[in-house]
């Protein structure tokens, strides 16, 4: 899968259903001169003098389900694994993850990393967990994508003691004489990463902050939040020397983001500290809120942190919809503002798993753990046509479409070249004319395909 590219053609990368073809480049199209546009012909410009947003990156999540799934398989299949999903050249180039603080439903058990009730001063605080499975996993990533993964940071729930359920489980609440302790405990959390030599760009105050669920989970109001962002966690990492922790607020689905994003940005003491706000896929799409919260705050910054397709069922995993329904949030979470893009378990076993609520669903590869083998969905394919080719530090262009067959994208990266993304979710080929303004070319868009074009 190494890109190849001729500065007289356009490279064209395709995914197709029912062809066989897997991220498979195409034969190479030479651009024209083009000044005339049909406007009853499909049309795609492009035009990239007028930039937007620059991109985080693209990655998954190291979950210890998707660790512990990892270090059941054989060397050949992990090595295989590790370099499908982060080398540029020989996979799909992953360059942002997240990872999770404490346990969460894709953990073997529940757990946190202190034990004693009211360790207020942090004394048994440890990573040991972490240290078997998921530790060396975050590593052995950095070590293919050459340390050029951003890891983002979430907890699902802190320990039972500091909540008003007492439980880990269940949604409660954080007590306010604890807010303090949460605060130095989640930078003890990135300090003690940091000592793996693994260091943090993000965390989020929070995962799923409006949910109660059966596995861990912790429930904030708006208000709640805003107050421990302005007046604990954001002092806290200033105060430990760590202002280049980006705080990401919300964390939840697009439905409601407004409501979060307006009650903590107004508020100029705690929006001082925050970075954006991620969100997730879970109820309905809203891509619209996407866009409003960026317009009503242009100044902050958005991030999809989590989505996954489920419930797991091993007779599904080859229907082609799964790699669409990342494809088209993809692309229209980009056009609406969005910086960077985080799918779910990086890995997961037979079953969907291991999960202690049972919770279990899809990943893009999924191992078989009885033979060592690996299953790739297509939605691997359909996450590489963004993540290995529009590149950290690319700039979303101009790209306009006149056709309502056709979904498509475009950035300019670093080096100067142009990566198209095309999504055609219909039944049917569709021929398309691609202009840069001056010159471009005709192309095909082939029924449930996802096609990545470089210039």
């Amino acid at each position: 899968m190494k890109v190849q590219q001729n500065k007289s053609l356009i490279s064209v990368y395709r995914t197709a259903k029912d062809t066989g073809e897997k991220l498979t480049l195409l034969e190479p199209i030479f651009l024209k001169p083009m000044r005339h546009m049909d406007a009853l012909f499909p049309s795609i410009t492009i035009d990239p003098s007028i930039t937007f947003q620059v991109i985080e990156g693209f990655g998954g999540s190291f979950t210890d389900a998707a660790a512990m799934t990892f270090y059941g398989l054989p060397q050949k299949a992990q090595n295989e694994m590790m370099t499908r999903y982060f080398d540029v050249e020989d996979g799909i180039g992953y360059s942002m993850c997240k990872t999770h603080i404490n346990s969460c439903d894709f953990s073997e058990e529940t757990y946190c990393y202190t034990q004693i009730a009211d360790d207020i001063m942090l004394e048994t605080f440890s990573i040991q967990h972490d240290k078997k499975y998921r530790i060396p996993f975050i590593q052995e990533a950095m070590k293919v994508a050459r340390s050029q993964i951003k890891i983002f940071v979430t907890p699902w729930s802190p320990p039972a003691w500091m909540k008003t359920n007492n439980d880990m489980l269940h949604g409660g609440k954080l007590k306010p004489e604890y807010y303090p302790t949460w605060a130095d405990y989640l930078v003890r959390f990135i300090q003690e990463y940091e000592k793996e030599g693994l260091s943090i760009w993000g965390l989020a105050v929070q995962n799923e902050t409006e949910a109660a669920q059966i596995w861990e989970s912790c429930v904030y109001s708006a208000e709640e939040e805003r107050d421990f962002v302005r007046d604990f966690l954001g002092p806290t990492l200033r105060g430990k020397g760590m202002p280049h922790i980006r705080i990401v607020i919300w964390d939840h689905n697009r439905a409601l983001m407004y409501h979060r994003a307006k009650t903590i940005y107004d508020d100029s003491e705690a929006a001082k500290y925050v970075w954006g706000t991620g969100f997730h896929w879970y109820y309905g799409d809203h891509f619209d809120n996407v866009r409003l919260v960026h317009e009503a705050f242009p100044d902050k910054n958005l991030l999809f942190t989590e989505g996954c397709v489920y419930p797991f069922d091993q007779s599904k995993l080859s229907e082609w919809h799964w790699g669409e329904r990342y494809a088209k949030s993809m692309i229209m979470d980009l056009n609406n503002w969005t910086a960077g893009w985080i799918d779910w378990n990086l890995l997961l076993n037979e079953y969907g798993g291991p999960n202690h609520v049972a919770n279990y669903c899809f990943a893009p590869i999924i191992a078989d753990t009885r033979s060592g083998e690996l299953f790739y969905m297509n939605s691997y394919y359909y996450i590489g046509h963004f993540s290995k080719f529009i590149r950290p530090g690319a700039k979303r262009i101009v790209c306009t479409l006149n056709s309502d067959s056709l979904l498509a994208t475009a950035f300019i990266n670093p080096n100067g070249k142009i990566a198209i993304v095309v999504l055609n979710l219909t039944e049917k080929n569709v021929e398309f004319q691609l202009s840069f303004i001056t010159e471009g070319a005709y192309l095909i868009s082939t029924a449930r395909s996802i096609m990545t074009i470089l210039y």
